[in-house]
């Protein structure tokens, strides 16, 4: 026997109708879908969370910005500086200088954030206007700085008449 076929030279036909075992293939679904469930969970942590900017606000939103003492933050980022600006007061522009490693160095846009947690400690929404040729791996650099210093409620648009 061969596989499980008489390939002798019976008298008879063999009959062709031939049972499969499908309990192989449905532990093996089983275990990846047990593996797709659970790690599902690992791509909700890794999520940045950002919204898009100019969209309505709520009612709930709204209260709290009566409620507390806010301006409007926006971050102004470019490839060659990045410009911070609340309400109608300017900080002064921030070049963007890239360390040794090649990254961006964001250490003086903290400094400025700290400045202004201390003006506005109530802050915690702020808006950041990028550019096109801004690198992606910057823009998620700097929405980092932003939740570390305290405003975690980031918004990002594109610059508008560029």
């Amino acid at each position: 026997m061969a596989g499980g076929m008489d390939l002798g030279g019976g008298k008879g036909k063999k009959s062709l109708d031939v049972a499969i075992n499908l309990t192989p293939f449905i532990d093996l679904m089983a275990v990846t879908i047990s593996f797709l469930i659970m790690t599902a969970v690992w791509t909700q942590i890794g999520r940045l969370q950002v919204s898009q900017a100019g969209g309505p606000a709520t009612d709930e939103e709204q209260k709290q910005e009566e409620q507390t003492k806010t301006v409007l933050l926006t971050l102004f980022v470019t490839p060659t500086e990045l410009k911070l600006v609340a309400d109608q007061s300017e900080f002064p522009a921030i070049e963007a200088k890239r360390g040794a490693n090649g990254k961006l160095d964001l250490a003086p846009l903290l400094l400025r954030f700290k400045e202004l947690k201390a003006q506005f400690p109530d802050q915690s929404a702020i808006t950041l206007q990028t550019e096109d040729k801004v690198h992606y791996e910057d823009l998620v650099r700097i929405i980092d700085q932003c939740i570390g210093a305290g405003l975690p409620q980031v918004s990002v648009s594109a610059v508008v008449g560029v």
